[in-house]
């Protein structure tokens, strides 16, 4: 079943992103809509929480990006 879309289009661009680069969104309740763990399943992996309704949607956006791009634990890339 696909996870349910984020209700502003900016944040869910941000989080198809991060999809792309093999993080997982995983849905919460309370304050955050949910959160995205990076590929390394250890205890050192990254964690980022993802808003439901933050001040500045495009902030939010662009700080899922950059949180996504430096993370060490990227998805390993094929050599061919």
């Amino acid at each position: 079943m696909p996870r349910p879309r984020h209700p502003n289009k900016h944040i869910e661009a941000a989080l198809r992103f991060a999809e792309s680069k093999g993080w997982e969104v995983r849905l919460s309740g309370g304050h955050a809509w949910g959160r995205l763990f990076c590929p390394e399943k250890s205890r050192d992996g990254c964690i980022i929480s993802i808003w439901s309704t933050p001040r500045n949607p495009e902030n939010h956006a662009r700080h899922i990006y950059k949180l996504v791009k430096q993370c060490p634990h990227g998805k390993p890339q094929i050599k061919q």
